[in-house]
């Protein structure tokens, strides 16, 4: 995704070391987030005090589904658009979006974000690992 959206000037792509602070006062660090330009003109020294635009999480083999799902969910809640949960061991992607149902997508599928990052995508089977038989 940082790729695509340097060159385009579109925002920014974060990694884990980004935190951002909800309304709350909690602390949330996505695994990756995309905050637009048109949010965030110039990134700040502090933590961010917008929500991202889009969020990613990776469950590991050690994390339960129920609390990344609820950590999505937060970031929903404080404005974020869009959460994608990337879930290795099943091979899918879970697309998160406000006041929507969650939409799955498996090997073979595609995901498009038109409403953020037009013209880009990420084929879901390029997330996995190639056996190597």
């Amino acid at each position: 995704m940082f790729a695509w959206v340097e060159p385009r000037q579109l925002g920014y792509v974060l990694g884990s070391q980004v935190g951002y602070q909800l309304t709350n006062g909690e602390i949330l660090q996505p695994h990756c987030s995309f905050v637009s330009r048109q949010k965030l003109k110039r990134m700040p020294r502090t933590y961010p005090e917008v929500p991202p635009d889009l969020i990613m999480e990776i469950k590991s083999a050690f994390d339960r589904l129920l609390s990344v799902q609820k950590k999505v969910q937060s970031f929903l809640k404080w404005g974020t658009r869009i959460g994608i949960l990337i879930e290795p061991d099943r091979h899918t992607v879970s697309v998160y979006r406000p006041d929507t149902t969650v939409t799955i997508l498996e090997e073979g599928e595609t995901l498009v974000l038109p409403e953020l990052l037009p013209d880009w995508e990420l084929p879901v089977s390029e997330l996995w690992t190639p056996s190597l038989n």
